[in-house]
């Protein structure tokens, strides 16, 4: 029977045959209940809340092998950090919104967005099998006139 304190990360690491340190359950716990996108440093910082122990140098290697393995996803805001999430399930797919002015991730999904995206793979004689998606705005202001 799994272990229902045990991060979704740390099932999928087992289920691929990763060996699961105590250092990696304690990193794929923390990413799994973050609910922003951390980068490495910012991810340390939390997992050392509940492991002093636990290099950054560990938490690097870590991250860098749960993306090989495909559990995690790298992404990037503009900022000039890499960020990770979990990689999404079939029920948890959405984009990114992110405000360049204040840093702001905005997680969203549309409908409409999804059937567009289909459309113009089809158009092109594909079938969509994956895809990400970040839209970067800054705030609207009253002077600011239409988008463009």
């Amino acid at each position: 029977m799994p272990n229902v304190l045990e991060s979704r990360i740390a099932r999928l690491c087992s289920t691929m045959g990763l060996k699961m340190t105590e250092p990696r359950r304690v990193i794929a716990r923390v990413l799994s209940e973050s609910e922003d996108h951390p980068d490495v440093e910012q991810l340390h910082l939390r997992v050392r809340e509940h492991d002093p122990s636990i290099s950054i140098a560990t938490v690097y290697r870590t991250m860098k092998l749960f993306e090989e393995a495909n559990i995690v996803t790298k992404r990037d805001f503009g900022d000039g950090r890499a960020r990770y999430e979990e990689k999404q399930g079939d029920g948890d797919h959405h984009h990114h919104l992110i405000n360049v002015a204040t840093g702001e991730v905005v997680e969203f999904f549309d409908d409409e967005l999804e059937r567009i995206k289909v459309r113009i793979a089809r158009q092109h004689g594909l079938r969509l099998v994956d895809h990400h998606l970040e839209l970067f705005g800054v705030p609207l202001d009253e002077d600011s006139g239409p988008e463009k």
